[in-house]
């Protein structure tokens, strides 16, 4: 388990599903049963069209990389290296925030549009952390 010197999140009610899947090693996402729109973050409706009628599903884990920086200013939660701070495009179509882990944290190697998988960080005993690495093969 990692040692993590900064704030985790605070699973609510509407996130609880999503923290539960990444401790199990599943990324979650929800799904719209009106108009089968796949959204992210968790919440109680569908963003797109506003219906509550909506359901939880494993996603693929496949991403391709959207946008990103490299983080080179050192802060103690975060140790003296660099980091990159990205946005993933997700296989099912939401887009989020994560980092890149796995690869060198330079312009060279995060390419945008690479193919991506998810892998999970443990932080503590009841959240673990979904990031983004190069896809293999």
């Amino acid at each position: 388990m990692a040692d993590y010197n900064r704030p985790l999140p605070l699973p609510t009610p509407e996130t609880q599903h999503f923290w539960d899947g990444t401790r199990n090693g599943e990324l979650r996402l929800q799904r719209c049963t009106a108009c089968r729109e796949s959204y992210f973050p968790p919440r109680p409706f569908c963003p797109a069209c506003g219906s509550r009628a909506v359901e939880t599903y494993k996603a693929s884990g496949k991403a391709t990389l959207y946008s990103y920086i490299v983080n080179h200013r050192p802060r103690p939660d975060f140790g003296t290296e660099p980091h990159s701070i990205a946005v993933v495009a997700l296989a099912e179509g939401p887009r989020m925030m994560t980092n890149i882990v796995d690869c060198p944290q330079t312009p060279e190697a995060l390419i945008l549009d690479m193919p991506l998988e998810v892998t999970f960080e443990k932080a503590s005993e009841d959240i673990s952390l979904p990031k983004f690495r190069p896809a293999k093969g």
